[in-house]
């Protein structure tokens, strides 16, 4: 009897699953609720999906002696941005070839590098909210990171994505002035300088963005020039100034950025880096000159050349020796390259180019911090596309 029942369940189960087969195949799909409700399907006009991607094939060498060579993912940043309505709109961008550890002053992690709202009350004002890019000025800061194969220290070593507030003005068609209030860190003090005798955390670490957009002669020479000014703790600031400059003629495009970066208490960590015991450094100065040309052979083939130089001085360093200087290092970059866009309505490039690096460290530096001359370069060759997905 007991064979007998469970022959009687297994045919049962059989049937019922033959019958649920058959009701599957021939069930019109189109009764079921789609994940997008048809009539919202219409907003995805007004959303972009972007992967904004830099892959290449490196070789790498290090005072003259070859290293390895490897492909690498340079870049990769997810972005999604659009308009929910007339005058609401929303912009993400998350970084996928960086760490995604969750900062613990705006709660976000470190990876995110945009994820804000915009709301224009009318054509001449923009209000925004949330993680926002530090409107520093610049046309190196500017770009899309995709197309900066190497950064000058002060943008490399900053925090240049920060949680907060800003109000966009444009008077006229040539003109626009943005002012951003914002958390001036990401990090607790205590993470980035454990304890500094004498200096108190301040209980609103902020920063206050001033900038402006110029526009001459009919796009020829533009211009994104700002100052900064950031409060690390109670009398401790950091001032941060940042003129950039363009010339956009009919085939050459020559941009030039002079950077500035006052630093009471060392934001970079470049000097305190040097120091022995890695003490936060204070009186820092950073200085950067950079410069960008492009000239367009045809409307497939562009020549590129960045060339930068970057200073990095210690005007506070307590020792009494009468042998320090204030200038500490002087870095060189250099990046001649060239660009194929072989694509007529697609923005992919294929690119190649070498990196180049010369550091350079005054005497004082050599001898009482230990630091060491060396230079660096690579060859790469890759591709680079802000792929519009949606």
């Amino acid at each position: 009897m007991r064979i007998r029942n469970w022959l009687i369940v297994v045919l049962v189960l059989f049937n019922l699953s033959a019958v649920a087969q058959h009701n599957q195949s021939t069930t019109d799909t189109t009764l079921y609720t789609p994940l997008i409700p048809v009539n919202r399907q219409s907003l995805l006009n007004n959303v972009d999906v972007l992967a904004n991607m830099r892959v290449g094939f490196r070789n790498e060498f290090f005072d003259g002696t070859y290293k390895d060579s490897r492909f690498v993912n340079e870049q990769f940043r997810l972005e999604i941005k659009g308009k929910v309505s007339d005058k609401l709109y929303f912009r993400f961008r998350d970084r996928y070839t960086r760490n995604p550890e969750t900062q613990s002053i705006d709660n976000l992690s470190r990876s995110t590098d945009l994820a804000f709202v915009r709301f224009d009350p009318n054509e001449q004002w923009k209000i925004y909210v949330g993680k926002l890019c530090a409107d520093w000025g610049g046309y190196e800061f500017d770009a899309n990171p995709i197309d900066i194969y190497e950064y000058s220290d002060i943008i490399e070593y900053a925090d240049n994505f920060l949680t907060g507030a800003g109000v966009g003005y444009l008077p006229n068609k040539s003109n626009e002035f943005t002012f951003q209030i914002l958390n001036s860190r990401t990090k607790t003090f205590r993470e980035l300088y454990d304890t500094i005798p004498g200096i108190t955390e301040a209980k609103f670490p902020f920063a206050a963005v001033l900038s402006w957009r110029g526009n001459f002669w009919e796009g020829k020479f533009q211009t994104i020039w700002s100052y900064s000014i950031f409060k690390d703790a109670t009398h401790q600031y950091m001032n941060y100034f940042a003129f950039g400059n363009q010339l956009q003629l009919k085939r050459f495009r020559l941009q030039y950025d002079f950077k500035l970066s006052l630093e009471n208490l060392d934001r970079k960590m470049l000097v305190t880096s040097w120091i022995p015991g890695h003490e936060a450094a204070q009186g820092v100065e950073y200085m950067s000159h950079w410069v960008s040309a492009d000239l367009q052979i045809s409307r497939i083939v562009h020549l590129a050349f960045t060339g930068m130089v970057d200073f990095a001085y210690w005007n506070g360093n307590p020792d009494p020796s009468p042998d320090k200087t204030k200038k500490l290092r002087t870095a060189w970059g250099y990046i001649p390259g060239v660009e194929v866009y072989p694509l007529k309505n697609v923005n992919l490039k294929v690119f190649g180019n070498m990196v180049g690096r010369v550091y350079r460290y005054s005497k004082y530096a050599q001898t009482a911090l230990g630091q060491a001359d060396y230079d660096t370069y690579r060859f790469t060759v890759g591709i680079v596309t802000p792929l519009l997905i949606l």
